[in-house]
């Protein structure tokens, strides 16, 4: 028995979202639902964090910036200058308030899609994945390898993801979340540890 109206949450969802924000989210959506079968997590939870994982994403800049503060959403330092890291926790808020999610392992995976952290949820992994490897992305180095091994061994592929996303910000000069180098650093040890 379905819980969620995928059907409409998506109508909902395509009246915020520019058409390739859109199609990014249906291939994450699909994904995650992939991932989810193989290793065996609940294929609609996955369908509803990767459909929502973004339902921020096109807000404003100064808007968000404006709704976290009026919802009490902490804001960090790096947020305030790069107001556009903020879409993944106030996208966790509008899940919850806007499409009535309240399973907080879907408002979690939602939450970190962007910067992981360290020893996620088979669902969070799920979805920092998908956002990663979705059919739709063309430009991450290593992606053939990552899309592979996301079937494989998700440990690796999410370690690879966030070695590769902190060395494309380093060579981009893009604000960096602490949080992906915490989440790095644990993604790290564990597979070293592994592999001793």
């Amino acid at each position: 028995m379905s819980t969620y109206n995928l059907g409409k949450m998506q109508k909902k969802l395509k009246k915020y979202m520019d058409d390739g924000r859109y199609e990014h989210t249906l291939g994450v959506m699909y994904t995650a639902a992939a991932l989810a079968m193989c290793y065996g997590e609940d294929i609609e939870r996955a369908q509803v964090a990767g459909l929502l994982h973004d339902c921020a994403k096109c807000i404003p800049n100064e808007k968000k910036l404006k709704l976290c503060k009026q919802h009490g959403i902490p804001v960090s330092e790096i947020e305030k200058s790069s107001p556009y890291l903020l879409h993944a926790s106030l996208g966790a808020y509008i899940a919850r308030e806007k499409y009535d999610i309240s399973d907080p392992e879907i408002l979690s995976a939602i939450a970190c899609h962007t910067t992981g952290k360290p020893d996620m949820t088979l669902l969070e992994r799920i979805i920092f994945i998908s956002d990663y490897i979705e059919p739709m992305r063309s430009k991450a180095s290593n992606l053939p390898k990552i899309r592979r091994l996301a079937f494989e061994d998700l440990d690796l592929a999410v370690y690879m993801t966030l070695r590769d996303t902190l060395a494309y910000l380093e060579t981009e000069k893009t604000a960096l979340d602490h949080q992906t180098t915490v989440a790095y650093e644990y993604y790290r040890t564990l597979i070293e540890e592994r592999e001793a």
